[in-house]
């Protein structure tokens, strides 16, 4: 439902979609995993506001590792980048700065510098204190070669692994993921209050002082 809010009169989608639209992003092929119910209406968003792309929606699986397995068997072409459609904040610059590094290395994420003490909790009490400087909050987007990435989630399936996000099952694999700076507005809408802050730096950002 988060992705059908509205975010300056139009769905939280829509920012995605256009970010991924902009020739500057350097995407040329746009798969949409979501449920089967909303296809209609992803296709149609996408052809007004991504047009250049076109949209092909799959169904997604019963946990995500399935549903991005899914979305990049209906990929064709060598290189591939994923996106939460909850992150409505990303850039066309980001974006296409993720594709680049993954170009070179095989796998690329975002992440953000980690600003807050960062510590290792077990049975409420602080276990461990970790150096922030060497933390980053990882994001999407992620990049990679497109068969690293459906080797890494062919064996995951296997052998019953699982993980937070894509970056994750490549490292399992023991290949490289470049880290690429991201940004704080490419925010995950996951509480009320981040909608707030959404629209503060995207609707109106000429209120919000960097």
């Amino acid at each position: 439902a988060k992705l059908w809010a509205d975010l300056g009169g139009q769905p939280v989608l829509a920012w995605v979609l256009r970010a991924l639209g902009d020739p500057a992003s350097g995407i040329s092929e746009l798969v949409v995993v979501a449920d089967v119910q909303d296809h209609h209406r992803v296709v149609e968003l996408s052809a007004d506001v991504a047009p250049r792309l076109g949209c092909r929606c799959v169904a997604g699986g019963s946990r995500r590792q399935e549903s991005v397995l899914n979305g990049l068997r209906a990929c064709s072409g060598d290189m591939v980048l994923i996106h939460d459609g909850a992150r409505p904040g990303v850039s066309a610059e980001l974006l296409a700065r993720v594709l680049v590094a993954a170009g070179r290395v095989g796998a690329a994420t975002a992440y953000i510098p980690v600003t807050d003490s960062i510590a290792r909790i077990a049975d409420d009490r602080v276990d461990e204190t970790l150096a922030r400087d060497q933390m980053g909050a990882i994001q999407t987007p992620q990049a990679f070669a497109r068969q690293l990435l459906v080797t890494a989630h062919e064996r995951a399936l296997a052998e019953g692994l699982e993980a937070d996000d894509d970056a994750a099952l490549v490292m399992a694999m023991g290949a490289p993921v470049a880290a690429v700076l991201g940004d704080y507005r490419n925010l995950k809408l996951t509480r009320a209050d981040d909608m707030t802050a959404l629209r503060s730096w995207l609707v109106t950002p000429e209120r919000y002082q960097r």
